[in-house]
């Protein structure tokens, strides 16, 4: 029972690749501005912004980080990479 699944959906993903691949041939040919365009608004809305995928927490440290830097109190980045050397041995 396992094998079958495992061919069943190793066909699955082939068939999903020779479709993705059929897509691409067609699209690379594609000449209708608005045809691409429609492409180009579909991918856009597929698309994800990292920001609304992290935490709340996450988001807090990030924009501390940011107002720490915007008032000076950065760190180079060559000094933290020097400080985990020799931390850490490297």
């Amino acid at each position: 029972m396992v094998r079958n699944c495992y061919f069943v959906a190793k066909k699955l993903f082939m068939d999903l690749q020779a479709e993705k691949l059929s897509l691409l041939e067609w699209l690379a040919g594609l000449n209708d501005p608005k045809t691409l365009k429609e492409f180009i608004t579909l991918k856009k809305s597929k698309e994800v912004d990292w920001w609304d995928e992290i935490s709340e927490d996450e988001r807090a440290a990030v924009n501390e980080g940011l107002a720490q830097l915007d008032s000076g109190e950065g760190i180079p980045h060559e000094q933290v990479m020097k400080e985990i050397r020799e931390k850490y041995s490297l």
